[in-house]
Parts: C-alpha cells; structure tokens; sequence
C-alpha cells in the first residue's frame, strides 16, 4: 500500500481482518434490540446515541461529528499508518488518513456515522477505533487516546454517552 491512499482489501486479507474482528469484539450481528450492544465493548470506550442528529435538518452537527472523530482517528495513527474501513457484508479497504481528506485528496472510504449497516474505523492492531451501530443508532469510540483527543467534543454534538465500558452510563 506504498503510495495508495486508499485500497480495497483483496478477499482473503477481508476474511482474515473480519475474522479477527468477530473474535476480539465479540462481534454479534443482530436487529434484535435484547441483544445489543452487537460487539463487546472494550474497557477504554464510549458509546453515544445517533438520536441527537436526527433533528439535524442541514447535518451541520453530523458533519462536524464526522470531522471531529476522522481528525481525532487520524491523530492517533503516526504519519504513514493504516486504518481499517469495514463495511459489514460489503467492500472494506485498508487507508492512510494523513492522506485522504483533504484538498485533491481522496475521501475517506467510510464514515464513522453507520448508514445503513455496521461500519467499523479502526487501527492496524485493532487497539483505537469507532463501531457504528445502524439499528441501536449508537457509536462506540474505543482506545484511551481517541477518547481523550475527541471526547469532550462528541459530547457536546452528542450530549450524555449512554455507555461507558459497555455498561449504562449512569450505572458508573
């Protein structure tokens, strides 16, 4: 991936990196509310409910949220390293986010916000990410370092996490 900026992953290494993902997150597809959260959410994460956008007519707070979490995701990855951009049951692909984003630069290959279906942004080593949920309308930040560059901002788009460590917010 020398100078790519953006690669689709070929199908072995998708099957080897979302093998790795089901095994380390617990990762448990379901639109079953009495089974969600869908991953185990790690010790180091936070999860805030998507509700607050949904009364976003021109997406301004989507956009920044979006902003906020690719700057803070791509702080966390030194100059020439990788994230992985995972789509469940759909393309995924291998980026380097000092070098998407900007002015002629190529767009980052997913969104934090989940449209649709599971979207996962995550380091090389799986330690810093964010995982999507499209049915609970929620998003994990995970890994010490994306919560203290981004976490009081996400609060002020998103307001009070309902989680923090995979249990109730409140419960802490």
């Amino acid at each position: 991936m020398k100078n790519e900026s953006v690669v689709q992953l070929p199908e072995a290494e998708y099957r080897r990196v979302w093998d790795r993902f089901y095994t380390e997150f617990a990762f448990r597809p379901s639109m079953n509310s009495a089974e969600w959260p869908a991953i185990k959410e790690p010790v180091e994460s936070v999860t805030w409910s998507l509700a607050p956008l949904e009364d976003d007519p021109d997406y301004e707070r989507l956009d920044r949220l979006v902003e906020v979490i690719e700057r803070g995701l791509t702080s966390c990855v030194p100059p020439q390293g990788g994230l992985f951009a995972l789509d469940w049951q759909h393309a995924s692909f291998r980026f380097l986010p000092h070098m998407v984003g900007g002015p002629g630069q190529k767009s980052w290959p997913l969104s934090p916000y989940p449209d649709g279906d599971y979207y996962v942004l995550l380091t090389e080593d799986f330690l810093i990410g964010s995982f999507g949920h499209p049915w609970e309308e929620s998003l994990c930040l995970f890994g010490q370092g994306l919560l203290d560059v981004v976490g009081v901002q996400v609060d002020e788009i998103l307001g009070v996490p309902m989680r923090r460590a995979g249990r109730p917010a409140h419960v802490q």
